[in-house]
């Protein structure tokens, strides 16, 4: 659904991205960890097309900058970008113009629900408390209902109410069949979500394992986090040749 092929991305003589690779099959939700400064961000922003890179990105084998992947693209930035004029209801409906939604309305309700903001619809943008407004980033991100969706730092910011009905919606949309990728550094609000994880160190994926590879390995996420981040080398991960984490991570 979403492949990433060779991507690499140089901020002046930093390396942010060293040829990053992986692929999300659809109606899968992956999540993207990493300390600060591995490189999340900045594989999101390129996948989205915000950002120049070498290498290739296609959704569904299409280039992601062309005109068709960006109608089936969505992104939540981890830093809300609301308009100070506008209200909360009035944002979603800008939104709705901008994609040429139909019959967008209800769902725009039931996102206000869930998300708390039923009862501050009227308030502009810049009124919003900073948690307020990554509410309504939230449902900016969802309106309309992109078949593959990047959501990066979604539970910043977030009160326990909102995580839950995150975490809700998120399955809602795998069982739709649709594609996740989330990136977090906030490993135990995520452990329940994925069906695939990427681990990221120094521009690089250091791990690729799926849920029942780590189920056979014996770890736990966070085991597994801290083995890949805080010095286990690469021969020390691969010098079983037998046993059941035979091939779970690609470091």
């Amino acid at each position: 659904m979403l492949k990433v092929s060779h991507v690499t991305k140089k901020y002046g003589k930093t390396l942010a991205c060293d040829d990053v690779s992986f692929e999300l099959k659809e109606g899968s939700v992956t999540i993207l960890l990493g300390p600060n400064g591995a490189g999340k961000s900045t594989i999101m922003k390129s996948i989205i097309g915000f950002l120049k890179y070498d290498g290739e990105i296609t959704v569904s084998g299409i280039p992601n900058k062309t005109r068709e992947a960006r109608r089936i693209l969505g992104y939540i930035p981890e830093l809300p970008s609301l308009y100070p004029n506008l209200t909360v209801s009035e944002h979603l409906e800008f939104l709705a113009r901008a994609y040429r939604l139909k019959d967008y309305k209800t769902y725009a309700d039931e996102l206000f629900e869930k998300m708390e903001l039923s009862d501050k619809k009227k308030k502009f943008g810049d009124e919003l408390s900073k948690g307020m407004q990554q509410k309504l980033n939230l449902c900016m991100g969802f309106l309309p209902k992109p078949q593959v969706m990047l959501l990066d730092e979604p539970m910043i910011g977030l009160d326990p109410h909102a995580i839950k009905q995150l975490k809700n919606i998120i399955e809602e949309m795998r069982a739709d069949g649709r594609t996740l990728l989330v990136s977090t550094h906030i490993i135990d609000s995520v452990d329940m979500l994925w069906d695939h994880a990427l681990i990221m160190q120094n521009g690089r994926i250091r791990c690729d394992i799926t849920r029942d590879e780590l189920e056979a390995d014996g770890r736990t996420l966070e085991q597994l986090f801290f083995d890949v981040t805080e010095g286990i080398s690469e021969d020390d991960m691969r010098s079983s040749e037998e046993g059941p984490e035979e091939g779970a991570e690609q470091l």
